[in-house]
């Protein structure tokens, strides 16, 4: 039986503003290749139902999401909205298994409201933890360093961990999971506020500014003492050239993002590695969270105990109203937050 809600009255008149893709950017998208419009709020179809938003996903992943350059997903269209995580509340619908009042998470976009049939979009219980946070350290931030580590990382009690961007979103829950583990942790951040929050907030034995650090090398020397048993990447570049000239015996390498590559047309070139991975026997590995659909709730099994209990800590760097998403992806690459950039809507409830 079809489970059949009526929209809420404030809703009958309000307008759905979306933030869609004016041009393709060559490089990191600036707020100029995006525009916000305003269509009218859909009603569901059969099957369908209808989240009211309430935090819209910025991630640095998307400056590929909106690249010509080949990537694992097919490009934003131009003038199609702008593909992300969201956080919301299902105000209508259509759909045996989601009702009104219900708090999900899916790739609803950056808009004020989604259609959705249910694909890929998950319930989230209403029991204290913040919405926010299932965008976060119980979303695709905390999934990915939960699976990367434990499946490509493959960690083990005493051994040296170093992570890059280890004051983000994904790189502070990486180098807190491998704490848990037993595991000596190196954090590598840009600045001396991110590398104190990397000691201080997140737990890192160590934390490296390479910003403000003139030899790279030796600090990696100083740090690492019996050299990097497994490396999370989520840089490439000039600090992964440093850390893999520092490599133990059978190390394993993560590769989750490439944040320091400004553009890959032309493709830079750079140092070759293969040398650094055949004398030390190490492994290097690509990540994709979309190829670990199915283990999603295992992830957040494990995570969530982790953040109930204080083990497992998390930041926010919290934009407000829609008209901040057109430069949000650009501030990421600027530096600008300090832990999980969201955009809080100017229709959330404070309660959420």
């Amino acid at each position: 039986m079809e489970n059949t809600t009526v929209s809420a009255p404030e809703e009958a008149n309000a307008s759905n503003r979306q933030v869609v893709l004016a041009s393709r950017p060559d490089g990191i998208p600036q707020a100029q290749h995006f525009r916000i419009v305003e269509s009218a709020v859909p009603r569901p179809g059969p099957g369908q139902f209808l989240v009211r938003n309430r935090f819209l996903g910025v991630e640095p992943a998307m400056r590929g999401w909106v690249s010509a350059v080949a990537n694992y997903a097919e490009p934003v269209a131009i003038d199609a909205v702008m593909r992300s995580f969201a956080a919301g509340e299902v105000t209508e619908s259509n759909h045996p298994e989601f009702a009104a009042g219900d708090l999900v998470v899916g790739m609803f976009g950056w808009q004020d409201y989604a259609l959705s049939d249910g694909s890929g979009v998950r319930k989230v219980a209403d029991d204290g933890i913040p919405l926010s946070a299932h965008l976060g350290v119980l979303g695709m931030n905390g999934i990915t360093a939960y699976l990367a580590l434990l499946d490509i990382g493959q960690p083990k009690a005493g051994e040296t961990v170093v992570v890059s961007t280890a004051a983000g979103a994904v790189g502070s829950c990486a180098g807190q999971i491998a704490k848990l583990l037993g595991c000596r942790t190196v954090g590598i951040a840009g600045g001396p506020q991110k590398t104190a929050l990397c000691t201080d907030e997140f737990g890192y034995d160590a934390a490296i500014d390479y910003k403000g650090t003139p030899d790279l090398d030796a600090a990696l020397e100083h740090a690492c003492p019996d050299g990097v048993d497994v490396y999370f990447d989520n840089t490439a570049g000039a600090i992964s050239d440093a850390v893999m000239r520092h490599l133990a015996i059978r190390a394993r390498i993560i590769v989750c993002g490439t944040a320091s590559i400004s553009s890959w047309a032309p493709w830079p070139s750079g140092p070759r590695i293969e040398r650094h991975l055949l004398v030390r026997r190490a492994r290097m590995q690509g990540f994709l969270l979309f190829d670990y659909a199915d283990r999603f709730d295992e992830a957040i099994a494990q995570l969530t105990p982790w953040v109930r209990a204080g083990k497992l800590r998390y930041r926010e760097d919290v934009l407000h109203g829609i008209e901040a998403a057109p430069d949000a992806i650009a501030g990421l690459y600027r530096g600008e937050n300090l832990g999980r950039r969201l955009v809080r809507l100017a229709s959330c409830s404070s309660s959420i």
